[in-house]
């Protein structure tokens, strides 16, 4: 009888895992769709490329604040509850961008989707963390991990068709199906009993959130008063953290050193990871001259073998440690940076192989860094320490979305970093590729200095 009831759980939880893969799927097909429609948005609407980059970027801010207040929300509220609550707000977000009529409707509705759509990142976190055991999470990430990449794949093609046949405004048609997924959670997730509800700290979240928008804006327009009011609105922020008594965030979380580095090292690397999803297709269209179809293509190879590889990926992170998995996607990583800084405008073909190596990067190390950062968290801040683990995730791919679009502003560049570029035309491609994988080198130190311990036990 005991048999039995641990095998159905184990089904249960089979099951789980795979309803939640379903919805990460269509998740970040939502977030990588629009980079491949951004050219053409840009076009329809008479944007600068700083200026449309706000449908990315604005929507990766609201997304990581989002992020980590479902996961404090998660730590006293029923998650089957809360993700009914957000995918209806991201189904009312869809609804105003497929009825927009100007630039900024779109970008509200890409902002109220992301509202809603920021429970999944918590989501995508806690379901491994509380319903998998340590010894069996590296497979449960690897397959979320291997759905996010699936997603990365899927998406680009999708956009490029919908953009090419129909319109791009169906991209919000599309997202809508993650409803799909709501009444399988309500069904296969714990009824949990509801914790203490504390007020949740609007003020420090407002204040984070007008940090960030405040530099990034200050990155995008070279505006030195929005640098300093964003300086200010940061400083208010970690006052408030000190006097609040349940601040927004804990900064007693920073105190845990594994937790801490785990956060810096996974920023780092979700930042150069943006060098794929938002600037590949930008090459693709702008230098080779691809289609949105066409350069969704390129891109889909590598995304699969990286979606195919994730569950090897979360395997080998339980048998060999967070470490091995950890070097190898880094290795990956500087291998696919450095030859597209060499290769940027040549041969498509050339561009599809390379991406193979930074798309499994780009997996490996997420599977490696979600499984370290839960494994240093005492059960009762899982959810609110994921969501922050994923809220400086967003923030990095924000940051970096920003620094890349103005880096591609400068038409005049005549610094060339690799000196065997093949084509001069995409030289500040190449740069950017450049910088990215002698960040990688310095990621690669920190981890090092870090996580020595766990390497060489393979913990």
């Amino acid at each position: 009888m005991k048999k039995d009831l641990i095998d159905m759980n184990e089904k249960r939880k089979g099951k789980l895992i795979l309803i939640l893969a379903f919805a990460m799927v269509i998740s970040v097909m939502n977030s990588t769709m629009f980079n491949i429609a951004l050219p053409t948005i840009t076009n329809e609407f008479h944007l600068q490329t700083s200026q449309a980059g706000w449908i990315v970027t604005g929507y990766i801010i609201v997304y990581a604040i989002g992020s980590v207040m479902f996961g404090k929300l998660a730590d006293k509220y029923t998650l089957k509850n809360l993700l009914t609550v957000g995918l209806l707000i991201f189904a009312f977000g869809s609804l105003i961008g497929f009825l927009a009529a100007n630039f900024w409707f779109v970008l509200a509705g890409r902002i109220i989707q992301a509202m809603g759509a920021s429970i999944m990142p918590a989501t995508s976190m806690i379901i491994p963390t509380r319903y998998f055991t340590p010894e069996t999470r590296g497979r449960a990430l690897g397959i979320t991990s291997s759905a996010t990449a699936f997603g990365t794949a899927v998406g680009p093609i999708v956009a490029g068709l919908v953009t090419n046949f129909i319109s791009w405004r169906y991209l919000f048609v599309i997202s809508l199906l993650i409803l799909l997924t709501l009444p399988f959670f309500r069904i296969f997730l714990d009824n949990e009993e509801e914790k203490v509800k504390n007020k949740t700290d609007l003020i420090g979240a407002f204040l984070l959130a007008g940090t960030l928008a405040l530099l990034l804006l200050a990155i995008t327009q070279g505006a030195l008063l929005l640098a300093i009011i964003g300086i200010v609105f940061f400083v208010l922020f970690l006052w408030r953290i000190r006097v609040a008594q349940n601040p927004f965030i804990q900064g007693k979380l920073f105190e845990n050193r594994t937790f801490s580095a785990g956060l810096l090292v996974s920023a780092l690397s979700s930042g150069i990871g943006f060098g794929i999803p938002y600037l590949t297709p930008l090459l693709l269209q702008g230098v080779n001259g691809l289609s949105p179809l066409l350069s969704g293509l390129v891109m889909f190879p590598g995304a699969v073998l990286a979606a195919i590889l994730g569950r090897k990926g979360g395997k080998l992170a339980d048998q060999k440690g967070n470490g091995f998995v950890a070097y190898t996607a880094l290795l990956c990583f500087f291998l696919g940076y450095g030859i597209l800084s060499i290769i940027a405008g040549s041969s498509p073909y050339f561009i599809m192989i390379v991406l193979i190596f930074a798309y499994v990067g780009q997996t490996f190390i997420q599977i490696a860094l979600g499984n370290t950062v839960s494994r240093s968290l005492p059960k009762e801040q899982a959810g609110v320490g994921m969501g922050i683990f994923m809220m400086m995730n967003f923030i990095a791919g924000a940051t970096a979305t920003t620094l890349i679009s103005k880096a591609l502003e400068v038409k005049s560049a005549s610094l060339q970093l690799n000196p065997f570029l093949l084509n001069h035309n995409s030289l500040n491609y190449s740069n950017i590729y450049v910088v990215l994988a002698i960040l990688i080198v310095i990621v690669s130190f920190i981890y090092m200095s870090n996580f020595r311990k766990e390497t060489i036990k393979g913990h």
